[in-house]
């Protein structure tokens, strides 16, 4: 092809001579992001179209955009004169750049033409013109109208030549004009063969790859080797390209971490009653774990209450009990709160779409806040910090304890399900801080309640038959061009696993040591028990020598373990004679259930494990527990019943001993005696256990319980 400079020498183009022009009828997401990489290279930007109605079709799924070219018609006039002017043309809602006007302009004159489009791998709209297209040896042979940049004179001439509606095609008109060899060659033109400017997605997702230099991100094409200026998520590609603006130009450097996340945040200065006004909706759809600690939780927000409006739907008849307790509790704080229990028997897509539609219809409703059961969110602020980060869209980043699985997905497979993006462990771990354009969000979400009454409006956000509501949720949410960002600047809380959740135990969250550790200890666990390992002196006592005490069991623990026992009600009768043990004789016998008749052995050991052997390697330095243990059982003293035990040693290396009820309220008496060095102890404290050595120093006797029922858990610890 000619290479005709004429009045141009391209090696002298100035930054000051470039205009960009984009078309956009509505400001959306994708066209702020686009804006935001323009302003950050100092781009001079003309939007065509802001406010006007679009007419240039669905450009989706079917041709369309002759609108655009119609406006750039109008607009070029007035340039065709300007011969120094080049202008980039280039898409808004689907583009980002990547680098500035000096290597654009560079990259440009390089070329050596005076018209310069983009390029792609597909021949669309009109397959059959693929074989008139000139040969390329390298690169993508096909034209995408995109984005395109030349001298004004050039672009005004070419797009003088539209004459079609607004919903003909702009990427076949564009294409007629290159595929004519006169008009190729008046206007000097070409095609970005090897994306050394412009990068379509479409086609292209697995030539580009990050590139992370100093302070900042390129897209880097590795078929050609080439640091493409403009990246285009064309067609099917928007979430690859949603993907890439995590990172380029600067959303996200190893230098700086996140670039933009302080950009356009919504300080929340105002008075209570001037709060935004957040309808809150929970969603609690199967039986799930810890129900009494997450519901209380609604209640410690640092939100106002009187800004919340609450609904619950409940479709699990075993979590009546904790909504009833519950309402008893805080009805006041939500006079408001609209509940729909079981009985209603309302599917969770409706149940959704019921608590949505109340914010739709409510011209006040600033924010919709969506909770589901297996949520726990421990931070009380989690509310006021999403709603400062002013997204459409937002959702607090949450995962299980110690496990990949979180409440987004970093990318989609092509049928929609999870696919596993480069980044997700990065974010899960909180190896990358910021805030991050996701395809898929679930379980807790904030939305704008603007969004819902405009870009959402007409959108069944949850219905669709076979999909899930989340699913489809995500899918609508994708399909209206509004992102979905998940946070991890802040440690919101975590997701409780229900998978293996038994409603018919009396306690069924006391089974949940292994799948929801951290909700189990939180729960169950002495809450100053992690003191012992920073101030051992403050909170381990030792009221004998070497028997040490020290808090273990919360009071709920000591009070659903007893409930439970006496639930089951199968008490031994303190004879020697024992079924239960290995040659049926027990020496000194008590009134007991073991922890294997409640089917709570290995729920126990774990404790052990976990919560009693570091104890022990404290106490008594150089022993490392084994932690294995085959007597543990609960005792019941009453004084007509068994009231005391006489004098005896234990079959363990070492015995924990833990009180489950009060002195003086629920029993008199009792206590413990250790011969050799006559010394008592008779105060027990609820929650607190004693640790001794089980053999040969350690011979004691269990003192005359005198009124009421004493309780105590005792575990022989490596026999």
């Amino acid at each position: 092809e000619p290479r005709q400079f004429c009045s141009n020498p391209l090696n002298s183009l100035f930054p000051e001579n470039l205009l960009v022009i984009t078309a956009a009828t509505d400001e959306t997401d994708g066209f702020n992001r686009f804006m935001r990489t323009a302003k950050e290279f100092n781009y001079t930007v003309k939007v065509l179209g802001l406010g006007e109605e679009w007419k240039g079709g669905d450009v989706a799924r079917t041709v369309g955009g002759g609108q655009k070219v119609r406006w750039l018609k109008k607009e070029l006039i007035k340039l065709s004169e300007q011969k120094d002017t080049v202008v980039l043309f280039v898409d808004s809602y689907d583009v980002i750049f990547a680098s500035g006007p000096e290597e654009l302009l560079l990259k440009f004159s390089r070329l050596g033409h005076r018209v310069v489009f983009s390029a792609e791998g597909f021949c669309w709209p009109d397959q059959r013109l693929a074989s008139k297209y000139p040969e390329v040896h390298s690169g993508k042979r096909y034209l995408n109208s995109g984005g395109f940049i030349g001298f004004a004179p050039d672009l005004a001439a070419i797009v003088q030549q539209w004459k079609y509606k607004d919903n003909d095609d702009d990427q076949l008109f564009y294409t007629r004009i290159y595929l004519d060899k006169t008009q190729r060659t008046k206007f000097n033109m070409t095609l970005d063969h090897r994306s050394r400017i412009f990068q379509n997605l479409n086609g292209a997702v697995d030539e580009v790859v990050l590139k992370f230099e100093r302070a900042k991100v390129r897209a880097r094409n590795v078929a050609y080797d080439t640091l493409p200026v403009i990246i285009h998520g064309n067609g099917p590609t928007k979430l690859q390209l949603n993907y890439l603006g995590n990172y380029v130009p600067t959303a996200w450097t190893y230098e700086n971490g996140c670039g933009n996340c302080d950009d356009d945040l919504n300080a929340l200065h105002h008075y209570d009653d001037q709060m935004p006004l957040v309808y809150m909706a929970i969603f609690i759809e199967h039986a799930t774990p810890f129900m009494e600690e997450f519901l209380d939780r609604l209640a410690t927000m640092n939100y106002p209450k009187g800004r919340i409006r609450l609904f619950i739907h409940n479709n699990v008849v075993y979590h009546e009990q904790h909504i009833h307790q519950f309402w008893e509790r805080h009805k006041d704080l939500f006079p408001d709160a609209q509940l729909v229990g079981p009985e209603e028997n309302l599917q969770e897509d409706k149940a959704r779409t019921m608590a949505v539609d109340a914010c739709k219809k409510d011209p006040e409703c600033d924010y919709y806040f969506s909770i589901d059961s297996d949520v726990a969110l421990v931070n009380p602020d989690t509310l006021r910090i999403l709603i400062e980060e002013n997204k459409s869209v937002i959702a607090p980043m949450l995962s299980r304890h110690g496990k990949l699985w979180s409440n987004f997905w970093g990318a989609l497979s092509p049928e929609g399900y999870y696919s596993r993006s480069e980044d997700y462990i990065e974010i899960v771990q909180a190896k990358r801080i910021g805030l991050w354009n996701v395809p898929y969000i679930t379980q807790a979400y904030l939305i704008k309640g603007s969004v819902l009454r405009s870009r959402l409006s007409q959108v069944q956000l949850y219905q669709d038959d076979g999909l899930d509501p989340d699913m489809v949720f995500c899918r609508n949410v994708r399909d209206q061009g509004v992102f979905m960002f998940v946070s991890n600047r802040d440690e919101f809380g975590r997701l409780v696993s229900s998978a293996n959740f038994n409603t018919s135990r009396l306690h069924p969250d006391m089974w949940q040591i292994f799948d929801n550790p951290v909700d189990w200890r939180e729960k169950y666990i002495h809450e100053n028990y992690s003191k012992i390992f920073e101030d051992e002196k403050a909170f381990v006592e030792q009221p004998c020598p070497d028997v040490y005490w020290f808090p273990a069991f919360s009071d709920k623990m000591c009070d659903h373990l007893v409930e439970t026992m006496e639930d089951y009600g199968q008490w031994s009768g303190g004879s020697h004679k024992d079924e239960r043990l290995a040659g049926g004789y027990e020496n000194v016998p008590t009134v007991d259930i073991h922890m294997n008749q409640i089917g709570f052995e290995k729920e126990w050991l774990k404790f052990l494990k976990d919560f009693i052997s570091p104890v022990t390697e404290k106490l008594y330095p150089g022993y490392y527990p084994k932690a294995q243990a085959i007597m543990n059982f609960v005792v019941r003293y009453r004084p007509d019943e068994q009231p005391s035990l006489r004098p005896h040693h234990d079959s363990s290396t070492f015995t924990i001993n833990i009180a489950l009820n009060n002195k003086g309220r629920d029993y008199e008496g009792g206590g413990c005696r250790f011969l050799r060095y006559d010394c008592r102890v008779e105060s027990p404290r609820k929650g607190w256990s004693f640790m001794h050595p089980g053999r040969l120093t350690h011979y004691h006797e269990g003192l005359p319980t005198t009124r009421g029922t004493r309780y105590i858990m005792v575990s022989f610890v490596d026999p």
